[in-house]
């Protein structure tokens, strides 16, 4: 359609173009949205339509872990048997003695 076809429409001819193509991209927009939510739904990236599930890297809240062992010398120091052994225990190990001699009073 030309401009200047437009120029010499009615103003109740324009109104009707104006909703019959509001009617045309209301149809064209659901359709082209329900295949979006279709294949949003195959890559499982959907539950439901029109929501997107986050990809989000946040850790799960883990419960807190109590300690197990305490250094007998200096008691504020403890471990919780998980992780890097504190120098403390590697010392006591690497003299001899056993991580069992080490229990924290409160968790035995």
């Amino acid at each position: 359609m030309k401009p200047h076809d437009l120029e010499s429409m009615s103003v109740e001819d324009l109104w009707s173009l104006h909703e019959f193509v509001a009617s045309v991209l209301t149809r064209k927009i659901s359709a082209e949205k329900t295949r979006l939510d279709e294949r949003l739904r195959q890559l499982d990236l959907g539950g439901e339509p029109g929501q997107v599930k986050k990809m989000s890297r946040v850790r799960r809240p883990y419960p807190q872990v109590f300690p197990k062992y305490r250094n007998p010398t200096r008691p504020s120091e403890t471990w919780a048997g998980r992780g890097k052994q504190p120098h403390w225990l590697t010392a006591q190990l690497n003299s001899g003695k056993k991580a069992r001699r080490f229990p924290d009073p409160a968790v035995v």
